[in-house]
């Protein structure tokens, strides 16, 4: 009888144990679900299943949930189901049942799961009520988007790809891609058990693109310990944006912001975050439109329709960034709107879990006409049950996109894709250009032109006519640098880009077309004394010293004179009339000097360049009130001085 009591006390002591350990497992799990450590969070409440916790549905939920916010839904079926299984009475288990049931290519079980939840308006969340309903009107499309017919082969760039996540290519100087990669060795990060991501850059082997070597993209823009993935760069190449954050923490992971850098010096500068990016949302996956005077990106700011949308900020001619505006219900749905890109023949791809699709993102192009726009499905092979996103073109028929699809090397990869479409239209470009005065655009004659492109080849070496006209070839998607010479007027260099001016197939009139581009190169004459404005040069309050934002206008000035070696000019600088009238002569005088000292550092010879402060003596809107008139009169100014032929 002692011995039963003393065996019936050790059980109980390895039960209270077990017991114990549960709870203790369970307790961590929340702590590191809490933290957005998701993946230990996983480990955690998986040690508390095996130890038999007491509340086996919080801890099938608690999983299913971790695995859906560290994005993969697909791993979370099987726990929303066991939780409800066990009376769960979680709606979020209910309702996210549904993406992770269509994410496994399980079409009728989440239909189902709908019509048991949403028509019957059992969800308290009315969003969850609307959401579910529009679910179910996408499923009903499925059939048309399996049965779509296209000519997409994809492959996977596996000399790229690694065991971990690589994504979001986009061309880099004709033969290269910039991407996103977790393929360092290092730190963990806690919310889905990989590596931190970083920028990277292929540089292939030929034409063919079948091998090259992978290499970091720049060291200044990858920091430890933090992901840095999804950039653009501008179309002249002068700029670069790009999302960074995430170090791992619940605070990092709620602060993904977008960083730029410029090309100034000879050098990229040190990554600033976007003044327009919003520090309290998730901002990424930013993509310039083909002209570079709009930023597209992905934001859960406030002002959205749900979910992630997609914004679009305007860029001025000084470079600055507007207020970005929200997309619209067209565009954006309930649920997640990403990986904007905008091809050349104008459409805007991105990809989207809210509109009718496969199961995660799907891609999609945006076109429109005559104020319609038209959302379409790039079906299949192109989309998956999985996570389909990141498309970039690198000529009208192929490209790259990213996937995480069954298959792959792991997590996301990055495919190459073509489109085969029989009978497809061809086109070949060129540009005919005129030459003008600037002043009042008259026809100018005898201007020595060269044209050069991306590799700096030259294309065309020629000198214009009466017409002022001149023709010369081009390749969609690259760049190409138009100088123009004649004497008495200042050499001009455009930057002129063929990204954005493809025909589409359907616009295309015959099986093979010639397009001919028009543009315009305006001169300016060289009139001595006479001011010309600088834009963008602006100072902090009392100080003299040349931020970024005017190095990059001075930069412009400095290849001017570097164009022009046969002036000489004044530099000089203005103030508006609010303060001493004394303190404004002696602070214009140092930024004129401050200006004319970047000049010199940057190799103008420091005797063509003279630097003046007039203060507040000569106004260009005299009894200034508003603010606008004071910007006016707070200005740099150069003028020359001397012309030697």
């Amino acid at each position: 009888m002692k011995r039963l009591s003393i065996l019936v006390l050790i059980f109980g002591a390895i039960l209270f144990a077990g017991c114990n350990s549960a709870k203790r497992a369970a307790k961590q799990g929340e702590k590191r679900f809490i933290n957005g450590e998701y993946e230990f969070a996983i480990e955690r409440y998986t040690a508390a299943l095996q130890k038999g916790t007491k509340k086996p549905d919080v801890a099938n939920f608690k999983i299913a949930e971790a695995y859906r916010l560290s994005n993969r839904i697909k791993m979370a079926e099987p726990f929303y189901a066991k939780a409800l299984e066990l009376g769960t009475l979680e709606e979020n288990a209910h309702f996210y049942q549904i993406f992770a049931l269509k994410a496994n290519g399980k079409y009728p079980e989440a239909k189902d799961q709908i019509m048991k939840y949403g028509p019957n308006k059992n969800f308290k969340n009315t969003m969850y009520k609307s959401w579910a309903k529009d679910e179910l009107d996408n499923l009903a499309e499925l059939d048309s988007i399996i049965a779509k017919q296209n000519y997409y082969q994809l492959t996977n760039v596996d000399f790229i790809n690694t065991p971990g996540a690589e994504y979001g290519p986009i061309s880099y100087e004709g033969d290269q891609l910039v991407f996103t990669s977790a393929r360092a060795q290092g730190p963990i990060y806690a919310a889905n058990g990989q590596g931190f991501t970083d920028l990277y850059k292929i540089k292939f082997d030929d034409e063919t693109r079948k091998s090259g070597s992978v290499t970091m993209f720049l060291e200044k823009y990858n920091i430890p310990n933090v992901h840095e993935g999804a950039i653009t760069i501008s179309p002249d190449g002068k700029m670069i944006v790009f999302a960074r954050g995430n170090d791992g923490s619940k605070k990092g992971a709620t602060e993904v912001n977008l960083f730029y850098s410029v090309f100034s010096k000879g050098d990229w500068t040190e990554p600033q975050m976007l003044p327009i990016s919003d520090q309290r949302a998730w901002d990424s996956s930013p993509a310039f439109s083909n002209d570079g005077k709009s930023l597209y990106f992905a934001s859960n700011r406030e002002g959205g329709r749900g979910g992630i949308d997609l914004w679009r900020a305007t860029v001025d001619k000084n470079g600055r960034f507007k207020s970005p505006k929200n997309m619209g219900k067209v565009i954006n749905t309930k649920g997640d709107e990403m990986f904007p890109y905008v091809s050349d023949d104008g459409k805007l791809y991105f990809s989207s879990d809210g509109h009718p699709g496969l199961g995660g993102l799907d891609l999609f192009a945006a076109t429109s006409k005559g104020g319609e726009v038209k959302i379409e499905n790039l079906g299949v092979p192109m989309n998956s049950t999985s996570d389909d996103f990141g498309i970039v073109f690198i000529n009208e028929f192929s490209g790259y996109v990213s996937s995480n699809r069954e298959g792959g090397k792991g997590d996301d990869d990055i495919y190459f894709f073509e489109n085969k479409i029989p009978n497809r239209k061809t086109a070949t470009y060129s540009v005919k250009a005129t030459t003008v005065r600037g002043d009042n655009e008259e026809i100018l004659s005898g201007v020595n032109i060269k044209v050069a492109d991306n590799n700096n080849k030259m294309v065309a070496e020629v000198v214009t006519g009466e017409d002022g006209e001149f023709t010369f070839p081009v390749e969609i998607g690259k760049n190409y640098v138009i100088t123009a010479e004649k004497e008495k007027f200042f050499t001009k260099r455009d930057l002129y880009t063929t990204a954005g001016k493809a025909k589409a197939q359907e616009d295309l009139p015959e099986m093979v077309n010639k397009i001919v581009l028009d543009y315009v190169v305006a001169l300016d004459e060289i009139v001595e004394n006479k001011a010309i404005v600088l834009d963008n040069i602006y100072y902090d309050l009392n100080k003299s010293d040349i931020r970024e934002d005017a190095a990059l206008e001075l930069d412009k000035l400095v290849t001017l004179l570097q164009d022009n070696p046969g002036i000489s000019i004044e530099l000089s600088s203005h103030t508006d009339n609010r303060g001493d009238d004394k303190y404004n002569q002696i602070l214009s005088q140092k930024r004129a000097e401050a200006a004319v000292a970047y000049l010199i550092t940057n190799g103008i010879d420091q005797a063509r360049v003279t630097a003046k402060g007039y203060g507040e003596t000569r106004p260009i809107m005299e009894n200034a009130e508003a603010e606008e008139d004071h910007q006016k009169n707070r200005r740099t100014e150069f003028k020359v001085t001397e012309y030697k032929k």
